[in-house]
């Protein structure tokens, strides 16, 4: 197993990461306001490094063979790239937007120690 191997395998490991951060992100969280936050901060990420192992295989595939379709390859991922991160947070933005119209409110979550912390220093 060479380097470029080993690389590849530790952005596809932290992509599948992030991209199960976001799935529990969307079981987890109470509405529809931090469901959007967790999945898609953790999505964009998880999609930028699995894009990321595949440009990194992409160039050293170009490398040891010369083929130019490795290098058409890479350009049209990091094209996808960037329409992931214009897209991604334009729909989250949408979907939140639409959510607050139709009258959906946030949902507090409310953290019981941090409160009888608080209460304590004031009385």
């Amino acid at each position: 197993m060479d380097g470029s191997t080993i690389f590849i395998k530790i952005l596809l490991g932290i992509g599948l990461a992030f991209n199960v951060l976001g799935v529990i992100a969307l079981y987890r969280f109470p509405d529809v306001y931090t469901r959007l936050h967790g999945t898609t901060k953790c999505t964009t990420f998880g999609s930028i490094f699995t894009s990321a192992s595949v440009v990194v295989y992409s160039i050293f595939k170009y490398v040891t063979t010369g083929e130019p379709r490795f290098m058409t390859f890479t350009i049209h991922v990091i094209i996808a790239i960037f329409a992931l991160l214009i897209t991604n947070p334009t729909a989250a933005h949408a979907i939140a937007r639409a959510a607050h119209k139709s009258g959906i409110k946030p949902i507090g979550i409310v953290d019981k120690l941090s409160e009888e912390k608080a209460g304590e220093k004031f009385s």
